[in-house]
């Protein structure tokens, strides 16, 4: 038998499985179905696969922060996969794991192996995993237990992890420390701000989860944002929404307001007046907010994963790991870009796809783009996109984020992107029938400027019958345009505006149960649209989208930027 290095062993279960080797990442929230275990990303690879009772191998996971939770419904049900097995860094899917074994009594191992290891491993049909190592055919590998005790702890940290502060503050430091030492950190920072992924009700482990903390005495100590949740809070009941989904969803939300959260309830928190400032440690959730974060503002956050995020709040304290540190914000590709003449708005969510899908586990440079002036818009439809297809914390843009002279690593490679690569995603994301019956603002939430311009669009036009138009939104932003006039013109024109959901969290039937065939001016949307909501997907600009709405129509071909 062949020994091969040892890895780490972060949560440890006794399994003996067989092995599905996955050959990139995958996003479990809108990527695998949590009553199942089936992958239903259909741009993934191994779409249709199921991965319950299997060791699951994959680079690292990708996509969005929810994943923890849908992980901790599949180990609730009973359709989790019986391991995970990584080769790079990962928190969302390894937190899940870690709060199912602590919390409710569901383990599943994680592990993460260095390449040569995890190769070996991934040629195997089935392995059997221990304490202390993993053995399959022919090969054995040593497994390390990963150990909090050597972190560098303040008196006041060791002070919550002693149950000083309540047994919630000590599950909370348990969590944190732990997940400390499987990052390599050897200390915690302080954070200013934190921002809540887990109020959104991807499945009842989310509310299980946050009701048990609440039962405990949770509560947060720094000023803590709320992402967009799953009904529009004080309007689900008048909008039809079904009550077995409405109001555990309302309760998952209250209960995060009863532990001290601002009930903002946007899944673009850099749009609030009090946006985080340059080099400001802050704690989010939600991907594209973090990456926005990091690459626009230029503050500092992990992408921390759904209850992480609440843990992180409790207690000001987070790994010092990752983006937090100077050295981790370097680049480690290089994407030159061919700037289409002449490109419009749907250039830059299709660019950040293209770019996560070249650097699916690191932090990119772009190159080429210095003379397309993005405006905040733009960046946020880059951000949000990059984050469907890396796992890359922020990106960088020469000429145009704060970090990005000599952001690039001596090393780095370079690859390059041309409009064909652009028209690659363009067809990806145009699967849908030309005629629609649904257009999708807002994902991530519209902003104020995006209400505005869509207003001038639809000026004197009216949506088509049989064609619904949905402007999602933070509730800030929609107490601004219903004060300057924007919402009036909006639904003059026949647009619904609707605040606290977002498109990721929206169900039926606020997403009309009619609408077979969607459009949308997101990148992120298109990518998660068929998997969440089972409808086939157009995409295009946000003039074409306003056109889409008033005839009812898709346009038939790639726009003329691309041709």
């Amino acid at each position: 038998m062949t020994e091969y290095e040892g890895g780490k062993l972060i949560a440890p279960a006794e399994v003996q499985a067989a092995i599905l080797a996955l050959s990139e990442g995958l996003s479990f929230w809108g990527g695998v179905d949590p009553n199942s275990g089936h992958i239903r990303d259909a741009y993934h690879p191994a779409c249709g696969e199921s991965l319950a009772g299997r060791i699951v191998m994959m680079p690292t996971s990708r996509g969005s922060c929810t994943g923890s939770g849908v992980l901790l419904e599949l180990a609730l049900n009973g359709h989790a996969p019986a391991a995970l097995v990584f080769r790079e860094s990962e928190d969302i899917l390894t937190l899940g794991a870690l709060i199912a074994g602590r919390m409710f009594d569901r383990h599943l191992a994680v592990l993460r192996l260095p390449a040569e290891s995890y190769d070996a491993l991934a040629a195997c049909s089935e392995a059997a995993i221990h304490e202390d190592r993993v053995e399959a055919e022919g090969l054995s590998i040593p497994l390390e237990r990963v150990d909090a005790s050597a972190l560098e702890l303040t008196a006041a940290d060791r002070a919550m992890l002693d149950g000083q502060e309540g047994e919630a503050v000590q599950l909370a430091m348990e969590m944190i420390c732990t997940m400390a030492a499987s990052q390599g950190a050897k200390a915690l920072v302080d954070v200013t701000r934190g921002h809540i992924d887990g109020c959104i009700y991807a499945s009842h482990a989310n509310l299980r989860f946050a009701e048990a903390m609440l039962d405990l005495g949770a509560g947060v100590r720094i000023p803590t944002t709320m992402n967009a949740i799953s009904v529009d809070f004080g309007n689900w009941q008048a909008q039809g929404v079904d009550p077995e989904f409405g109001q555990p969803a309302s309760r998952l939300a209250q209960a995060y307001v009863d532990m001290g959260a601002r009930a903002s309830f946007t899944c673009a928190p850099y749009l609030l007046d009090d946006a985080p400032t340059m080099g400001e440690a802050i704690a989010w959730a939600e991907s594209n907010a973090v990456i926005y974060a990091n690459s626009v503002l230029g503050a500092r956050t992990v992408k921390h994963p759904d209850f992480m995020d609440l843990f992180i709040a409790m207690t000001g304290r987070a790994p010092m790991s990752g983006v937090y540190a100077d050295d981790a914000r370097r680049a480690r590709l290089i994407i030159n870009v061919e700037l289409p003449s002449r490109h419009d708005d749907a250039f830059w969510p299709m660019m950040g796809w293209v770019a996560g899908r070249l650097a699916p586990d690191c932090i990119p440079l772009i190159r080429g783009l210095e003379a397309a002036a993005p405006d905040e818009d733009d960046l946020k439809a880059l951000c949000a996109a990059f984050g469907t297809t890396s796992a890359g914390p922020m990106l960088h843009v020469a000429g145009v984020t704060p970090e990005a002279d000599n952001a690039a690593l001596p090393d780095a490679r370079e690859v390059s992107v041309g409009p064909a690569d652009l028209l690659e995603a363009w067809t990806a994301f145009n699967q849908g029938g030309e005629q629609v019956e649904l257009v999708a603002f807002g994902s991530p939430h519209f902003s104020i400027a995006e209400c505005g311009k869509l207003a001038e669009l639809l000026e004197g036009r009216q949506c088509k019958t049989g064609t619904t138009a949905i402007v999602t939104l933070g509730r800030d932003a929609l107490a601004t345009v219903q004060a300057d006039g924007t919402l009036a013109r909006l639904r003059q024109a026949g647009v619904k505006v609707v605040a606290d959901i977002c498109w990721c969290s929206i169900s039926e039937p606020v997403f009309p149960p009619e609408a077979r065939n969607l459009m949308t001016n997101s990148g992120k949307y298109a990518h998660y649209a068929p998997g969440l909501s089972g409808r086939t997907v157009r995409f295009g600009s946000l003039a074409e989208c306003a056109e889409a709405a008033v005839t009812g129509s898709a346009p038939k071909a790639p726009p003329v930027w691309l041709a």
